[in-house]
């Protein structure tokens, strides 16, 4: 069993309709980075997280930590 703390729906709602490739060009990782992370098989770095964070408006706790309902969060 995968557990993972990242809000993976959070993350692909915050890209919408831009391509993966464009949000990873923007990043300055690989589109095949980038849906890793989204499908939660990687996680990303905190300076990474940051600049992802930083690129959506939002904070890492958000899109890599909030999860309504689950256990781990108050």
């Amino acid at each position: 069993m995968k557990i993972t703390l990242m809000n993976r729906e959070a993350l692909i709602k915050l890209r919408g309709e831009k391509a993966r490739s464009d949000v990873a060009f923007d990043l300055k990782i690989t589109p095949q980075m980038l849906g890793a992370i989204e499908r939660g098989d990687r996680t990303p770095s905190l300076y990474l997280a940051k600049r992802i964070a930083d690129y959506y408006g939002t904070t890492i706790d958000e899109i890599f930590f909030k999860h309504k309902g689950h256990k781990m969060c108050l």
